[in-house]
């Protein structure tokens, strides 16, 4: 079935690049063809057998996104574009029929005021348009390539000394067996002195009924932070420290009925130079997933539908409760070809999980991403 959709919609692709060349070629002076290409391989293997927070397994996998549009408008100073594409994603060595994950139609309107720049994407769209910092406790590495596109709507503003972004993601429609679920996120970062930056991240994340399921879990995350980053005064590519802290307001109206607030500090270091870099990120606090294991009126488990964060952030897989630490440290390469640093990217590294002094595993990570610019 995937396979006869798929078929469909590759014509239809063509068919629109077709037309729209030929559009463009009539109205050179107001409209353009416009594309887009993104490629992306991940090969991770998760070796997590000293703890139970996840599995060990290995994703090995390859995606490509083509889109295709028009650009609107002789204005040098705004662009506006409308863009039609297909995701199509594969688990190498999966038997699965059809390898189509989803169908991308956005509008997407660049606008530069002079010091201030504006974008925003309204539709379908890649999930790389949202730019900002965000803590793996966040997202998890695992999100951002299988869930590699946004629905909704994405507003960032950049200045020479600050960005912002503010996006929101409709993830589930209400329906028999589907919760509706969305989630509005935000980032900012602004440099308020030398070397030193301070900024944000939050999320407002909405898990609500199904026909079926009973019950609603509001899910809200801040995380205001400091950075300092001496590199260039060093003469190194990146030398900073990012210390924040990560508060939750979590809410389980139907099994709890009252909030809960977990948090705890967070701080990260990161040197980099010659293209070699180490990471270390220390979390002390409380569990930032407490309701991970709660089933709801069906017997489903909460899991990774709600939190979509590293799980590592758990802290405890013993039953214990308490304040506890999770330390995640990685060593990577990723060398900048001369001439591609636009469009290619390619990362090896290998990160090490400890919760509570105790080694829970590690993975060995290799991705090749690009992109046209």
């Amino acid at each position: 079935m995937y396979m006869k959709y798929g078929k469909h919609i590759i014509v239809s692709l063509l068919a629109f690049v077709l037309s729209a060349a030929a559009f463009a070629a009539d109205t050179t002076k107001t409209v353009r063809f416009a594309y887009d290409l993104d490629f992306e391989m991940r090969f991770d293997n998760r070796e997590y057998y000293k703890s139970r927070f996840s599995r060990s397994m290995t994703v090995f996998g390859a995606r490509v996104a083509p889109a295709v549009g028009i650009a609107v408008g002789n204005d040098p100073t705004a662009s506006h574009k409308v863009m039609v594409g297909a995701d199509v994603m594969k688990d190498f060595g999966g038997t699965q029929k059809g390898i189509l994950s989803e169908v991308t139609f956005y509008y997407n309107l660049d606008k530069d005021f002079g010091d201030t720049e504006l974008s925003l994407y309204a539709g379908i769209f890649p999930r790389r348009e949202a730019t900002g910092s965000y803590s793996t406790a966040f997202f998890s590495d695992s999100l951002a390539f299988y869930d590699n596109n946004l629905e909704g709507l994405l507003i960032k503003v950049r200045r020479p000394k600050a960005q912002f972004e503010i996006a929101c993601d409709w993830m589930g429609q209400y329906g028999d067996n589907s919760r509706e679920r969305f989630m509005i996120f935000s980032s900012g970062e602004g440099l308020v002195a030398p070397f030193l930056s301070l900024g944000y991240s939050a999320y407002m994340y909405h898990y609500a009924n199904s026909l079926q399921h009973k019950g609603v879990v509001d899910n809200i995350l801040l995380n205001p932070y400091g950075r300092l980053d001496f590199g260039e005064k060093v003469g190194v590519q990146c030398l900073s420290a990012r210390l924040g802290w990560l508060q939750a307001l979590q809410h389980d109206r139907e099994n709890v009925g009252h909030y809960v607030f977990p948090g705890g500090g967070e701080l990260d270091l990161e040197a980099r130079h010659w293209d070699v870099g180490v990471i270390n990120r220390l979390f002390v606090g409380k569990d930032m997933m407490p309701y991970y294991n709660s089933k709801d009126n069906v017997g489903d488990k909460y899991g990774n539908t709600l939190y979509m964060g590293d799980p590592f952030y758990r802290l405890h897989d013993d039953g214990e409760t308490g304040l506890g630490m999770y330390d995640r440290l990685e060593f990577y390469y990723e060398p900048r070809i001369k001439g591609t640093e636009e469009w290619l990217k390619i990362r090896i590294a290998a990160i090490f999980h400890f919760n509570s002094q105790k080694y829970c595993g590690t993975q060995q990570m290799v991705t090749v991403m690009f992109n046209l610019p």
